[in-house]
């Protein structure tokens, strides 16, 4: 009955996410895709993308991409079978700790949160490639407590050494697998041999060999010195940026949101905890869940921004504790010898209501809008949903070998054209911060451009595409208006309003028409 309920659940989250298919890639689905791309072509991390992105990331995509094709399509099967792993996992995890009732009710939970929109959860972020990793690198560190096992081990170090590939927030769970190794080899007292040395170091190992290899195989491939400048020099100053009050701000902006159709499942998992406690035999799994928890949440704060995706890695924590109170509800009202349909019904109840009601809040975008009207819904004027016509476009009208430059953070354009960017400088956020190498930084995206003579250029003039500020560097804004009207002319414009339907002049039509948003896509030809 436990595994058909589990079947069940993997098939209720299957068929949300099989309708979302064909979601709109937005950009950081984008940026992974076109680098994904690009190391099937050859083409290393980092010498044609830059970002602060951990490369695991990427080759998970250009793994899916070789199996799954080169689509919006194939990026969220990868993600459907990810997110059934890691559903797998957290029932696994949960029964482990409060028993299969518990399972099933954190699996289910976990299905829906992270499918929720409230965690940008359709889309195939870095954070889900963190969980499925993470949680089964400390499923089987239990194990290995449980057998003293040292090949479980070495593997769970590898698996937590993966998640933090993926995105350096999975370092958390490194670090939460470190301290439960830890506390439980001091707790089982001295041994009669190096057993705790062996055990500890195989662990640590299994953590640094992919993180090891990753780094001889950038080197091998000429790209350390960019792979490095990007994930910790520019990263540490990205992660600085916002102070504690800036941190305030962010988390009580996207809170509300987080929590907008959730609030009775973070609460059932707020009365898991305390139910975990509550019972002396269940001190130990209490300490463990509880852990697990402050780890997540941490995982949540790096650089303080709260960005509404970095809310998956709290999910599992967040599920396990949902399940608690079913399966110690169900545990209690058997020891009490309660007549045995209160004991199932009861408890039943305990979860359905609150889990009814949070898919109910989320019924619309589940089973009836278009992947696109979610996608508009979501992103309002992003172009996300504009993308693969201006994908298009570009295509027609240009060779597989020539370039393209975008003036904006629009990675995804690059992945649907299949065609390689002029810079590296796929994002213009970095160019925009208050950090010191951003003037380094437009002025290498000047000469690059210069230097690749790209065939389009982009100009997307949109906010959210820049989150420019009033203390950023101008020195790209001086360039480029000069540069276009010396090389370019105007072909294409996309006038992009904040809900329904793009307009879109190409050619000659391009030229006459005047915007009604002011959020629009301009697309330039260079001049023969």
């Amino acid at each position: 009955m436990i595994l058909l309920l589990l079947a069940l659940v993997l098939v209720f989250a299957a068929l949300i996410r099989i309708r979302m298919l064909g979601y709109p890639l937005e950009r950081d689905e984008g940026e992974y895709a076109y680098a994904g791309q690009l190391i099937l072509q050859g083409v290393p991390p980092y010498q044609l993308a830059y970002n602060m992105k951990l490369p695991g990331i990427y080759a998970a995509y250009a793994l899916i991409l070789a199996v799954f094709g080169q689509s919006p399509g194939g990026i969220h099967w990868g993600l459907l079978l990810v997110n059934a792993g890691a559903i797998v996992l957290v029932f696994a995890l949960a029964r482990r700790l409060f028993g299969p009732v518990a399972g099933i009710a954190a699996a289910a939970t976990y299905a829906l949160l992270s499918a929720s929109q409230s965690v940008l959860g359709t889309a195939a972020h870095a954070t889900h490639f963190v969980v499925l990793p993470a949680l089964a690198g400390l499923l089987l560190l239990l194990q290995a407590d449980e057998t003293r096992a040292l090949w479980a081990y070495f593997w769970s170090g590898v698996l937590l050494g993966v998640a933090f590939l993926m995105k350096q927030h999975g370092a958390v769970f490194v670090l939460f697998g470190f301290a439960f190794l830890f506390s439980r080899l001091l707790r089982r007292g001295p041994e009669p041999s190096t057993g705790h040395l062996a055990r500890t170091f195989l662990f640590c190992a299994g953590v640094i060999l992919p993180v090891g290899v990753t780094c001889i195989l950038l080197l091998r491939a000429g790209v350390f010195d960019k792979f490095w400048f990007w994930t910790f020099s520019y990263a540490r100053q990205y992660a600085a940026e916002a102070s504690p009050a800036d941190g305030w701000r962010n988390l009580g902006f996207e809170l509300p949101h987080v929590l907008a159709y959730s609030k009775p499942l973070w609460a059932l998992a707020g009365v898991g905890l305390l139910a975990a406690w509550s019972r002396k035999e269940q001190r130990a799994r209490a300490l463990y869940v509880t852990g697990f928890l402050v780890a997540s949440v941490l995982g949540v704060c790096p650089g303080l921004y709260f960005r509404g995706h970095y809310f998956i890695l709290l999910l599992p924590a967040i599920a396990i504790l949902a399940g608690a109170p079913v399966g110690l509800a169900m545990r209690f009202l058997i020891e009490k010898r309660s007549p045995a349909a209160l004991c199932y019904v009861l408890p039943a109840l305990l979860f359905a209501i609150p889990w009814g009601r949070c898919l109910a809040r989320q019924a619309e975008v589940f089973f009836e809008l278009a992947p696109a009207q979610v996608c508009k819904l979501t992103y309002g004027a992003n172009p996300f949903v504009e993308a693969p016509a201006i994908a298009r476009y570009i295509a027609a009208h240009s060779g597989s070998d020539e370039r393209v430059a975008i003036l904006g953070s629009e990675p995804e354009i690059y992945f649907y054209s299949r065609r390689r960017s002029a810079s590296g400088h796929i994002y213009m956020y970095g160019l925009m911060e208050k950090q010191p190498y951003a003037k380094r930084m437009q002025q290498e995206m000047i000469r690059e451009i210069e230097a690749a003579r790209p065939t389009f250029l982009l100009v997307v003039a949109i906010p959210t595409s820049w989150l420019a500020r009033e203390e950023s560097e101008k020195l790209l804004f001086h360039w480029y208006p000069r540069y276009l009207a010396e090389h370019y002319r105007l072909t294409g414009l996309i006038d992009i309003p904040q809900s329904g339907e793009a307009v879109y002049r190409w050619d000659d039509e391009a030229a006459t028409y005047s915007p009604r948003s002011p959020y629009v896509v301009y697309v330039h030809r260079r001049k023969a």
